[in-house]
């Protein structure tokens, strides 16, 4: 069987590989469709914004796919940038450029810190159908000023304090803490269930 995993990003792409390494599924991704237009990211949590993709990719392929939404939440801005993650301060940005916008979005707050969360909402699509779906998420806390090499999108600024640093200095230690490395686990452990394309018990809430 194939899974599509529903994305074209490559840094997302590396770490999913790692985390399904050995699973009974061919996994491919949308570079196997070049052109094939996304749909409009307007839900209002992760957990929509994962379905709607999966479900869109799903049916514009036929393939069993797997589609997730995920962000930074800071409490000291009411969660921003949350859903807004990837398009916040404008999608040209880069990301220090990012930073840059929430350490300045802080410092009007009248502070230089915060409590915050990734979050990773995944969602399992087959024919329409919601399979699976799960949410990861990490607690830490805003960096006082970017740090390490490592890790993509927002890892420099995102402090974790059982590792005394952040994500981006965490080398191959992220995944084990990571809010997309939780959520993809438990997708592993699904698919390690599912049988004949069929799940015993999907789960479809919506």
């Amino acid at each position: 069987m194939r899974l599509l995993v529903a994305t074209t990003n490559r840094d997302k792409v590396r770490e999913i590989r790692q985390m399904l390494d050995g699973i009974p599924y061919d996994i491919v991704t949308l570079d196997e469709w070049p052109g094939l237009a996304a749909p409009a990211e307007t839900g209002r949590t992760f957990e929509d914004n994962a379905r709607a993709k999966a479900r869109h990719y799903a049916e514009a392929t036929g393939e069993l796919t797997v589609a997730e939404d995920s962000g930074l939440e800071i409490d000291a801005l009411d969660g921003a940038p949350g859903v807004e993650s990837a398009r916040y301060g404008g999608v040209d940005l880069t990301y220090p450029e990012k930073f840059a916008v929430i350490y300045d979005a802080l410092r009007r707050k009248g502070t230089t810190a915060s409590s915050a969360r990734f979050v990773c909402a995944l969602a399992l699509v087959d024919a329409g159908r919601v399979l699976f779906e799960t949410r990861g998420t990490v607690e830490g806390r805003i960096a006082p000023e970017p740090k390490g090499q490592g890790g993509f999108g927002y890892d420099p600024i995102f402090f974790y304090p059982p590792y005394g640093q952040t994500l981006a200095e965490a080398g191959d230690r992220k995944a084990d803490v990571s809010h997309r490395g939780k959520a993809f686990r438990a997708l592993r452990r699904f698919l390690e269930t599912f049988e004949s394309g069929h799940a015993s018990q999907p789960r479809d809430p919506r």
